[in-house]
């Protein structure tokens, strides 16, 4: 009886090309070195303290960690680090999804090099709600910034928290100061609260703006131009150049018509096409301007001071919350009195109340 032949497919497999045994054990060997070598805090310190970009992203990632043993160790870097810090200008830029935040950064960030100075970008990243991941994705936005040696670049995704992230980007910047970068720019996108969060951590408040465009954030539209001590009309290029002035004008008049916010400056409307690389010259001299007109009037530094006394505080509440919630027995009657409020034999106040009075 014949045998019948094996049927050739694709699928069978074929053993693979074995690696050299010299080659792999080495490397797996260094992987595994490097993965168990977790630095101290004290090499993290002097790490940060000499502009080690490696350093510094760990010392960040540490403040970022909700493990108690990470937040030990960050509180220690901070308070180690907070000496060295507040030498910096803190600048925040917002503006909605579009408006070309990531190319006029690029941009900025390069004349600052270009004049000798340091950059740090900490963007507060919106982050996706169903993968958590960050969306904006900041390094992949600024492919020339990322790869100078005088800048440094860190995305913080928010979360479902942006208390959370607030404090981490406040305390990223100390660190970032610590490290000796001259100019912090702090990014978020233009959907909201988060821009009240970054205007308080910052000394120089610049909103994007396009020309033409419409303005789907009607609702928080005045808060954050009150907000903003200058307003940059961006994609000032091509067959939009006249909107654009015409834009720059109408803000001028509108900023007029805003409260004084006691700091001898009024908010100016810029044009500036960041594609091109026109205009961005006369933001950086503007923005030089005020800080030295707040600084002589000592504005700046009251602003920095009302700052810390607003984080401290609200650092008291967050922590408040935090262990009220984490409170065993707290725990367990909010799990009773939800289902007594489902039931509506309580009202939400009452919950409340009962909640506030529990003893250790």
């Amino acid at each position: 009886m014949t045998k019948k032949k094996a049927k050739i497919t694709a699928l069978n497999e074929k053993e693979g090309v074995p690696q050299p045994k010299s080659i792999s054990e080495k490397v797996a060997s260094t992987l595994k070195k490097r993965r168990k070598k977790v630095p101290s805090t004290s090499d993290l310190i002097k790490g940060v303290l000499i502009k080690d970009k490696t350093s510094l992203s760990r010392a960040i990632t540490l403040v970022e960690s909700t493990t108690i043993n990470h937040q030990k160790q960050a509180r220690k870097i901070i308070e180690t680090c907070l000496p060295y810090a507040n030498k910096s200008i803190r600048i925040g830029i917002t503006g909605v999804p579009g408006v070309g935040k990531s190319t006029f950064i690029e941009q900025f960030g390069k004349l600052i090099i270009k004049n000798n100075l340091s950059l740090a970008v900490l963007a507060v990243d919106p982050s996706s709600s169903i993968s958590g991941g960050s969306i904006m994705g900041d390094k992949t936005r600024m492919e020339d910034l990322v790869k100078e040696t005088n800048a440094f670049i860190r995305p913080s995704a928010s979360g479902n928290s942006l208390g959370g992230v607030a404090r981490n980007t406040r305390e990223a910047i100390v660190l970032c100061e610590a490290a000796g970068y001259d100019i912090i720019l702090i990014e978020t996108v233009g959907v909201g609260q988060s821009e009240i969060v970054v205007h308080s951590m910052t000394d120089f408040f610049l909103l994007l703006k396009l020309a033409g465009a419409g303005d789907e954030l009607q609702g928080i539209k005045r808060g954050i131009i009150e907000m903003a001590d200058s307003i940059l009309i961006n994609k000032a290029d091509g067959d939009n150049i006249t909107a654009a002035k015409l834009a720059k004008t109408e803000f001028n008049r509108a900023l007029h018509l805003y409260p004084d916010k006691g700091n001898s400056w009024t908010p100016k409307t810029l044009t500036c096409s960041a594609l091109h690389n026109i205009g961005i010259s006369d933001i950086w001299i503007l923005i030089q301007k005020y800080i030295s007109i707040t600084k002589e009037s000592g504005y700046f530094q009251k602003k920095r001071n009302e700052q810390n006394k607003y984080w401290m505080l609200q650092t008291i509440e967050n922590s408040l919350k935090r262990e009220f919630y984490n409170h065993p027995k707290i725990k367990e009657e909010l799990k009773k009195q939800l289902v007594l409020i489902e039931d509506n034999k309580v009202t939400p106040f009452g919950a409340a109340d009962y909640l506030l009075t529990i003893d250790d």
